[in-house]
């Protein structure tokens, strides 16, 4: 039965590119002191027993699940539920920028990233394969799911997770600086993070737990600001600027319930509305059938005239064409 209470802690840390032994030594260390302070489960940020910008040693440092450094994280959860992230190499020899959530010694959910970013400084779609799919998981604290960066900037994955039961979003990251504005204490890249993990958890009524990096690699810094923010949109916990830290925060599931009884947006949600949209837009021709009138729409389907609508569609051109040249070779038959 899922525990209603829990207390998670997050282990803003500052890997070292490449080198898993020592970043290894470092979950040891912040497990160890997570657990002094009472902790049920430790988050730790996006690759976070690799370092990030790893470019051609990302085969190198890549784990598979049976590798003793996986081992190790297996037995750091035998007292309490750890987060890991790391290069995952799977049977086939792809690489994945994945996520574990391991409990009581074993891998209960594996996450791997679904959104690659591939623009700025960032070339992730050229070393990582895709992750394909979003899944929410039970585990002792409840329904949980993991997303990784770039993963929570798509709203359709937290979407997904609600959708299928998470009360709790947990989001390793190393999201990088991105300038200072407006006299700010802190880097935009942050106040838009600290902005989505809000939105999130009031309009799904779910906990965020966002874990990020610290330190510098490639010349490039990260930001860290780690927080846990309720189903309410408030923080419980806030970790420090641009250094490492280890924060605390105490989750009470029951707050979730209250707040998706005053605020029902995920009970009133119409699925099959959705799913047959997404469908249309899926299935729709590449240029859209312009000039459609949605009054004239019933059932969720265009009325748009068959005739029409042929003719919009690359295949309905090639189609009428066709028939076109039909009534010219049977005139040149008969006269012959």
């Amino acid at each position: 039965m899922a525990l209603t209470e829990f207390s998670v802690a997050v282990a803003q840390v500052n890997p070292r590119l490449g080198d898993v032994d020592f970043n290894l030594s470092v979950y040891e260390e912040r497990i160890q002191a997570a657990r002094g302070l009472g902790a049920d489960l430790v988050v730790f940020p996006e690759l976070s027993l690799t370092g990030y910008f790893l470019k051609d040693m990302v085969s190198t440092v890549a784990l598979r699940l049976d590798a003793p450094e996986i081992q190790r994280v297996r037995e750091l959860s035998r007292n309490g539920a750890v987060v890991a992230g790391f290069v995952e190499e799977a049977d086939d020899y792809h690489f994945y920028n994945s996520a574990a959530y391991v409990e009581d010694g074993h891998i209960v959910h594996l996450h791997r990233k679904a959104y690659l970013p591939t623009y700025g400084l960032f070339d992730e779609g050229r070393y990582f394969a895709r992750g394909d799919r979003i899944r929410s998981f039970d585990s002792k604290f409840g329904r949980l799911s993991l997303l990784i960066c770039e993963d929570m900037w798509h709203p359709s994955t937290v979407y997904i997770a609600a959708l299928d039961g998470a009360v709790t979003v947990l989001c390793p990251s190393s999201s990088p600086l991105r300038g200072i504005s407006d006299d700010a204490e802190q880097d935009n890249n942050a106040r838009y993070w600290e902005s989505l993990n809000s939105m999130y958890s009031q309009t799904f009524s779910l906990f965020v737990v966002y874990a990020n990096r610290v330190g510098f690699e490639d010349g490039v810094g990260f930001w860290g600001g780690s927080e846990v923010v309720d189903p309410n949109g408030a923080r419980l916990a806030k970790a420090k600027y641009y250094e490492e830290d280890l924060v605390m925060a105490r989750l009470n599931l029951k707050d979730a319930r209250r707040q998706r009884i005053a605020s029902p947006l995920l009970r009133d949600e119409n699925v099959d509305l959705t799913i047959n949209e997404l469908l249309r837009i899926r299935e729709r021709p590449s240029e859209g059938v312009k000039g459609s009138d949605p009054s004239k729409e019933r059932h969720g389907r265009s009325q748009v005239p068959v005739a029409k609508a042929l003719t919009t569609s690359p295949r309905g051109v090639r189609r009428q064409r066709a028939v076109a040249r039909i009534p010219r070779v049977v005139r040149k038959r008969g006269t012959k």
